[in-house]
């Protein structure tokens, strides 16, 4: 057994390779206080030919960036380490006009390997990048990645087998998330983040042990086909593109899965405010997709901004009806009373004191912010044009 440091403090793997099945490897991440184990094949080229994942298809991987040179190179490099046939595997990479020399990198990275191109995406949002890379793609499989993720080696090879062996229309794995540092902040955002208190049933973030037909997966390995039947990116989207495009591929009838055997190395936001900037974004934005897609995407989305609008008014009804505050407090209590109780359980795994407050906070700013922006959008989203800081 080998020993791989994470690059962030607070997660740790271990890489086992079984000396009695040396056809398997296995990565034990330790991340949010739980041990997640990834299980998986190690390539052979002596199994191209009769692995139809490997031999029949042709893989474009897609990666959108903006300003992301602390992230770029570690990403591709990831993706070159795949241990699909590197024959069959393009990577274009559609850069939103950077400016802090990420298109050098990646142009340096060109030269290094000529299965990497560089397309301009002049509109900078994520939508019309991808949908620049999966028309320019020879691939007949779409592979999306984030720049923000490290990847393991059968990342692509795995979630193509399985989107073939299933005969979905998109898979992908689950998010095992890492701290960005070593603060308490850090720390109490990746613990809120992965639990169903703060995200509900999300099964990319709060995991499962079985393959499982969901309503989205992040980021996504699909057939290319699929846009020909449901349309490609919507770019008036300029957060939540990827439940907007999976809300139509099930609305379509088609099958989304998620992978629980491939993990995706994510860091989220390091500090509270940033964590809760970016989830207002996605509730500003959750009510237009609903609007687009005809329906609910799925009922959890509602639990913030009934949280919000409680607070806000049964506050304001409270103070002019005393008898209506105190039903408000007994709300509140109860609330704080469950997050206070995670926080413990957490503070005691990670001998950590001060999640015992700091995890209370950021489920309470994660519910707020998401659920304010849920009902700004819901009261304005025939006129979203709204700046989002990138």
């Amino acid at each position: 057994m080998s020993l791989i440091s994470c690059k962030k403090t607070n997660s740790l793997c271990f890489f086992v390779q079984s000396i009695h099945n040396a056809s398997f490897a296995e990565l034990h991440c330790y991340n949010g206080g739980n041990q997640v184990a990834l299980r998986h094949k190690k390539y052979d080229k002596s199994m191209a030919k009769s692995n139809p994942s490997d031999g029949n298809h042709f893989v474009s991987v897609v990666i959108p960036v903006y300003n992301e040179k602390n992230f770029i190179e570690k990403c591709i490099r990831s993706v070159l380490s795949q241990d699909f046939p590197s024959d069959k595997m393009e990577i274009l990479v559609m850069d939103g006009m950077s400016n802090d020399g990420t298109p050098d990198i990646i142009r340096r990275l060109c030269n290094e390997d000529n299965r990497i191109k560089l397309l301009e995406n002049l509109k900078k949002y994520v939508p019309s990048a991808m949908n620049i890379g999966i028309k320019a793609a020879k691939g007949d499989i779409i592979v999306r990645m984030d720049s923000h993720c490290e990847y393991p080696t059968n990342y692509v090879s795995a979630l193509v087998e399985k989107l073939i062996e299933l005969d979905a229309d998109n898979v992908g794995g689950m998010c095992i998330m890492e701290p960005a540092n070593d603060s308490v902040s850090s720390l109490a955002v990746v613990l809120c983040f992965s639990h169903r208190f703060g995200t509900g049933s999300a099964l990319y973030k709060v995991g499962c042990d079985k393959i499982t037909e969901v309503d989205t997966v992040p980021f996504g390995c699909f057939k290319k086909d699929i846009f020909d039947k449901v349309g490609f990116y919507d770019e008036d989207m300029h957060r939540n593109e990827d439940e907007e495009l999976n809300a139509r591929i099930t609305n379509h009838g088609g099958k989304i899965f998620i992978i629980p055997e491939v993990g995706i190395r994510y860091t989220p936001r390091d500090t509270i405010g940033k964590l809760s900037k970016m989830l207002y974004h996605y509730g500003l934005w959750k009510p237009l997709v609903n609007k687009k897609v005809g329906n609910a995407v799925s009922y959890r989305q509602f639990a913030p901004p009934m949280f919000f609008a409680f607070f806000v008014f049964g506050l304001i009804l409270g103070i002019l009806f005393p008898p209506i505050l105190t039903i408000w407090a007994f709300v509140m209590i109860f609330y704080f009373a469950i997050a206070f109780a995670i926080g413990v359980k957490y503070a005691i795994k990670h001998k950590r004191a001060s999640l015992c407050i700091m995890m209370p906070i950021t489920f309470f700013c994660m519910h707020i912010s998401y659920g304010y922006g849920y009902i700004k959008g819901l009261l304005f989203n025939n006129s979203l044009s709204y700046k989002i800081d990138r």
